[in-house]
């Protein structure tokens, strides 16, 4: 039998205030313990569904499904101690380096499922959005209200630095993003560049070796190294679809 202060502080809790306005004469009814667990599952997967709604993670393959034996270099217990949500607990970062196609985007939007799960909130988009957004903007606090908007979630997952070049105020922009996270919330960073090459990204930006100061100061960074994983996939639906053909013909 549950506990009857137990209960009421998980009634509390989710704030039922007519239920504990008659406490006294339901305490001992049979329906209460159920009651209240099917409000607390209730408000649970409403929660999830709404911080998945929220984050814009997009479709993804889940990671049981990864080729680990694909990338010629994937540190994989650095991915998977990720998996964990450790790094949140003093707001580390995590980098995953590599060229195109070899499963950057797929680890991340991983991680930031599984931060959604743990009951964290997150926020997934590429540097490119996130950039051009903040740079619209034209009133400082118009900005520094969507300043707040990304800085706010407990994960900020960034995609694709490295794709575009950027202005020096895009840089400004990014420093200031990071820097407002910094010891404070977790940032998830995919990159095509090695962090050398990042004056080609934002060049003639005075801010780039601060900012990547920041970004790595507490980060696990994985590099991968391999041939792209979408062009494996193709190359055997294509070959898949010609041994279909093949069987077809008379």
């Amino acid at each position: 039998m549950s506990n009857p202060d137990n209960l009421r502080n998980r009634a509390k809790a989710l704030q039922l205030h007519g239920l504990l306005a008659h406490w006294d004469e339901v305490a001992g009814a049979p329906w209460l313990a159920a009651l209240i667990d099917w409000e607390e599952q209730e408000r649970t997967r409403r929660s999830l569904e709404r911080r998945l709604q929220d984050a814009h993670i997009g479709r993804f393959k889940a990671l049981c499904d990864f080729d680990w034996n694909w990338p010629k270099v994937c540190d994989r217990a650095a991915v998977e101690a990720l998996m964990t949500l450790d790094f949140l607990k003093d707001a580390s970062n995590g980098v995953v380096i590599g060229p195109n196609g070899v499963g950057k985007t797929m680890i991340i939007q991983n991680i930031v499922h599984q931060a959604l799960l743990a009951g964290h909130t997150a926020l997934f988009t590429t540097a490119g959005r996130l950039l051009g957004d903040l740079a619209a903007l034209d009133s400082d606090s118009a900005l520094r209200r969507r300043l707040n908007h990304y800085a706010k979630p407990t994960v900020l997952a960034i995609d694709e630095v490295g794709y575009l070049s950027y202005s020096n105020r895009h840089a400004d922009l990014m420093f200031e993003l990071i820097s407002r996270r910094y010891r404070s919330k977790s940032t998830l960073v995919t990159t095509n560049r090695s962090f050398s090459e990042w004056k080609e990204v934002f060049p003639n930006a005075a801010c780039v070796v601060s900012l990547i100061d920041r970004l790595t100061h507490y980060a696990e960074i994985i590099a991968i190294e391999g041939e792209s994983y979408r062009v494996k996939e193709a190359r055997e639906r294509n070959e898949q679809r010609a041994r279909q053909r093949r069987g077809r013909k008379p």
